[in-house]
């Protein structure tokens, strides 16, 4: 076994392996990245990127759908499934050389296989072909991301049980299918699935779609799909699952009883488990705690020169929050004064049709910890140009503390608020209140300015309502 020094090696090549890669390239460090697939992990082959292209059709088709309520005909309009899932695949596929490109860039050299941790800050990879290779590093970062859950009462067969990945890839649009869980995973795919003109019915066992959001917007999301023809069970449950027919039966247990929901396909869209299983944790003795490896502020683990970030430790496993672990992180090493993160001031995205968008506190968070609030609601309905836009759903609502005007909560859903939640992070981060944002003149007419509406409307200075 030939023997590789390094400065740095990131296990996992994913948005927080291959960005925690180019920075600790860039500050000078010898730096090297194990990945056993393809470059760019599961968010640029698997996640974030691919879905947004079959969202992306999804919409258009949708758009096309309806081109009479813009004025323009559009005869006979229709889809190819096929032609659809392929764009998403070469999507992924440009992103991921894109991430090779960078790597050769910044000189990072890409060690291809299964990497697995020993004591001593030494890495082995095990090729598909060939000998296991032994590299050492004076640091050691494990991104090694996550995958989908599975229930024990919900197995995935990859055929008619099937996560995120296959319901990417289906060879067949299914007529019906059963979405197990809400969250972005969940809606997302319920959002182009039914766009695309399957059956759709979610089932969610908290009594809230996208629970982890702000109670108005799970609500406005639900009418939203509900109006679109998407079924939705809230406090229910999947409790049995018979794939032994042509297609899969659900047994679901309800508030009002227990039903049979029969479906060609069931996606389990349940959460994530983490990717720590063989990487040699227990030989390098390395602290787990349910299923998360334990880390201080600045990502180190109880060993010594041992890292891990992203979805395999405690803090939100979400592309961006990984990415800037990677990089506090190499910063840190580096000698950087850096900063703890503020897991506090992380925006989450949906992106199902209306969007959705958040950062900060619920308005039901922000009275549990007895903060004195003001709150402030502004309905696209009210907005020139959602209604010039054809895109009228949904609203932007601010919460702020009374007392010092601190802005404590921003809750989006409509169209494009994704790329709208922005402007509330860097506010929140420059500590911004309340009422400089309402004097700060937002362009008309575009979404945008809706924000500044919500603050008048929390601050009784509402013009357009």
């Amino acid at each position: 076994m030939g023997m590789s020094k390094f400065d740095v090696i990131v296990l996992g090549s994913g948005p927080g392996g291959y960005v925690t890669a180019i920075r600790a390239s860039q500050l000078g460090l010898k730096t090297a990245i194990v990945e056993k697939e393809s470059l760019g992990g599961v968010c640029l082959n698997w996640g974030c990127i691919p879905t947004k292209a079959l969202l992306k059709s999804a919409q258009v088709f949708e758009y096309l759908k309806h081109a009479e309520d813009y004025g323009l005909s559009a005869k006979k309009v229709e889809h190819d499934f096929d032609a659809v899932v392929k764009r998403s695949r070469n999507v992924a596929d440009g992103m991921s050389k894109g991430v090779q490109f960078l790597m050769k860039k910044n000189k990072i050299e890409v060690l291809n296989g299964f990497g697995k941790l020993l004591p001593g800050k030494k890495v082995v990879v095990k090729g598909e072909h060939g000998e296991p290779a032994e590299y050492s590093a004076d640091h050691i970062i494990i991104a090694t991301g996550a995958r989908s859950r599975e229930l024990p009462s919900l197995p995935q067969d990859g055929k008619k049980v099937i996560g995120y990945r296959e319901a990417m890839t289906l060879e067949k649009q299914p007529k019906k299918m059963i979405v197990v869980g809400s969250g972005a995973i969940g809606v997302e795919f319920a959002y182009f699935y039914h766009t695309m003109g399957t059956e759709v019915t979610v089932v969610e066992f908290l009594p809230n779609i996208v629970p982890v959001e702000d109670e108005d917007v799970s609500k406005q999301l639900e009418r939203s799909f509900k109006k679109s023809g998407i079924k939705i069970m809230t406090s229910s449950e999947v409790t049995n699952i018979d794939t032994s027919g042509e297609g899969a039966k659900a047994t679901v247990k309800t508030p009002k009883g227990e039903k049979v929901l029969e479906a060609d396909i069931v996606l389990s869209a349940v959460g994530i488990k983490t990717n720590i299983e063989n990487i040699g944790l227990e030989e390098v003795g390395i602290a787990v705690d349910r299923d998360k490896i334990l880390v201080n502020d600045y990502y180190q683990t109880n060993i010594p020169g041992y890292y891990a970030i992203g979805d395999v430790t405690p803090g939100q496993a979400l592309a961006h929050v990984a990415s800037a672990e990677g990089i506090l992180c190499v910063e840190k090493i580096a000698g950087m004064h850096v900063e703890p993160l503020d897991y506090g001031n992380i925006p989450g995205c949906t992106y199902c049709m209306p969007e959705v968008a958040s950062v900060g506190l619920t308005e039901k968070q922000a009275k549990e910890q007895n903060y004195d609030i003001k709150v402030g609601k502004f309905p696209f309905s009210a907005s020139g140009k959602a209604k010039a836009a054809g895109n009228s759903d949904g609203f932007v609502k601010v919460i702020f503390d009374a007392k010092y005007g601190e802005w404590l909560g921003c809750h989006m859903i409509g169209a494009g608020v994704t790329d709208m939640i922005a402007e509330a992070v860097v506010a929140r981060k420059l500590e911004t209140t309340g009422h400089e944002v309402l004097k700060a003149v937002h362009p008309h007419p575009t979404m945008s300015e809706a924000v500044m509406e919500a603050v008048a409307d929390a601050y009784d200075e509402v013009i357009h309502l």
